[in-house]
């Protein structure tokens, strides 16, 4: 990089910078959240939607509790228009939704503007101008006063045309280009917009203070919104709203930092589409909130649902690491997080934990309509033993033995190792079920009978090489004495070290499932799982498997 003394700090810090919001550690309480998703992302889109696809979403944000939702320009064009007469028309708006409608300062603008809202049982009307120095001089070349007059006359209009109208209108106004303004002269702006207004706690004015494009750090935002809050006429008669950018890659930190410092309201988008780098993202706001504790008032309890309707409709994809809604936000492939998320899932289950403290998961992925066994832990070469362990209870209800879980995580790592590819938990399933389950060559269970004969005695029918056999052996317990009866016949030698079983708990709730370590006389442990209707059964299928894995050796 050669040119970076082609750059200067664009914008104008607040000239009392008390920093009193950094002393606050939370928000605590959610803003008034107003959607732009049908303005701001709408304009940004390659392909705009088409009125169906607008009528969906619109409902689509209804649904997530969106009580303010900006609709478009509808004196931009004519799809604008109509889509904003259909609402009203169809009767589309709740009762308890207010619609927003953006226009210019400018009197043809402004007038078709009313005739599109005419009938509505309630609107926003937002009028803007732009105040930066970058516009004032490159774009209008125009003075302080010729710009404050442009704000003034819209508003003088707006409040001309409502009288006239009787309609229940609300306004609002935003100097865009805001944090390239002087500070104290977007205040004079605002303030000569809230002399013509002149709003009360009952009929309250929104001050929507743009982060048009990002040019500065989070914090210089937050005190310029600090002035704002702390000079501005009418306070208790304004609403005080931001609408941040992303161009920094800072929206989020902007929006929460100016929250702290007084704002009321958050104008934004789902998943921050919007002009160049986006608008701030409503959802990571929100669910933030959530995970401090703070209800937010919005619905994103079906994430999946949200991520789909919005893919189709404006034809964007939603990134594989966007917080709290991308399909990897909660996967671990790491092996220790993945040991450490699934410690955690237990530590939940027998301490009754009420409050969310798992590891590496900042909030239940249950919350926003996610699975555990298909998003937190994901199989691939990373993986541990606790991730793989931990998919196999989840989904299928195989709890294997501690002194097992490596041996089988190295076993589906290597196959994931060698495919170049994560394992899903079907996969990871079948990799377990062909090394361990049921192992049949060169031994093949038939049946078994045991009788009370000093001790247990067993007779064991079994195939090898395709011919039936029947072996006997008596030992201390059935295992023992099939274990036995394997011995005497195939004149081999091991230790049987462990023996484990349970009911299979997921999607076969009739099936047994137990698990036998061999140690062969080269030091070395061999295991077989048997699954089976019968609990006896199964621990001999298990048994056979291990001597045959051993034998196989």
């Amino acid at each position: 990089m050669k040119h970076a003394d082609k750059y200067k700090p664009m914008y104008y810090a607040a000239p009392e910078l008390t920093l009193k919001w950094a002393l606050k550690d939370h928000i605590e309480k959610p803003p008034i959240w107003c959607s732009v998703d049908l303005r701001d992302g709408n304009q940004a889109l390659i392909t705009p939607m088409n009125l169906e696809e607008k009528l969906e979403f619109f409902k689509l944000l209804v649904k997530v509790g969106f009580k303010e939702i900006e609709i478009g320009f509808p004196a931009a064009s004519e799809t604008e228009y109509e889509f904003c007469r259909t609402l009203i028309e169809q009767n589309l708006i709740p009762d308890d939704v207010t619609i927003q409608v953006l226009t210019q300062a400018r009197e043809h603008i402004i007038k078709k503007t009313f005739e599109a809202i005419r009938g509505a049982k309630q609107a926003i009307v937002h009028l803007y101008n732009s105040t930066s120095v970058a516009q004032r001089e490159q774009v209008f070349q125009k003075d302080k006063e010729e710009i404050k007059k442009i704000a003034t006359d819209g508003a003088e209009l707006l409040k001309r045309l409502t009288e006239e109208d009787g309609g229940n209108y609300r306004f609002e106004y935003s100097p865009e280009s805001f944090t390239g303004t002087e500070v104290e002269y977007a205040l004079d702006v605002c303030n000569a917009v809230l002399d013509v207004w002149q709003p009360t706690p009952e009929w309250p004015t929104i001050i929507n203070l743009p982060v048009t494009v990002e040019h500065s750090m989070p914090h210089v935002y937050a005190s310029q919104i600090e002035y704002m809050n702390d000079h501005m006429k009418y306070r208790d008669g304004v609403v005080l709203s931001l609408h941040p950018h992303n161009d920094r890659g800072t929206g989020v930190a902007d929006t929460e930092l100016a929250l702290l410092a007084g704002a009321d309201r958050v104008e934004g988008t789902l998943f921050g589409n919007g002009e160049r780098t986006g608008n701030v993202d409503i959802i990571t706001l929100a669910m933030n909130m959530y995970t401090h504790g703070v209800e937010p008032n919005l619905d994103f309890t079906d994430m999946p649902s949200i991520v789909d309707v919005y893919e189709r409709v404006t034809r964007m994809h939603v990134y594989e690491r966007q917080p709290y809604a991308g399909q990897l936000v909660f996967a671990a492939f790491s092996g220790s997080h993945q040991d450490a998320i699934a410690k955690g899932m237990l530590w939940r289950e027998t301490h009754q934990d009420i409050k969310w403290t798992v590891p590496y998961l900042p909030i239940d992925p249950k919350d926003l309509g996610r699975e555990y066994d298909a998003d937190v832990i994901r199989i691939n070469s990373q993986s541990g033993k606790g991730g793989i362990g931990f998919i196999l209870e989840q989904a299928f209800g195989i709890r294997l033995p501690v002194k097992m879980r490596e041996e089988v995580g190295y076993a589906v790592k290597d196959v994931s190792d060698h495919e170049h590819k994560e394992l899903s938990p079907e996969e990871v399933r079948k990799v377990f079920e062909d090394i361990y389950v049921n192992i049949s060559t060169p031994v093949k269970f038939s049946e078994v009978h045991y009788k009370q004969e000093n001790g247990i005695f067993a007779e064991l029918t079994v195939f090898y090489k395709d011919r039936m056999k029947i072996f006997e052996g008596r030992g201390n317990g059935r295992l023992d004495a099939v274990s036995n009866a394997l011995k005497n016949y195939f004149k081999i030698d091991y230790t049987l070290m462990t023996y484990e079983e349970h009911a299979l708990e997921v999607r076969s709730s009739s099936k047994a499932c137990s698990y036998v370590a061999i140690e062969g006389t080269d030091d070395k442990m061999y295991w077989g799982v048997g699954i089976d209707d019968d609990i006896i059964v199964s621990s001999v299928k298990a048994l056979i498997g291990a001597v045959n894995r051993y034998m196989n050796a």
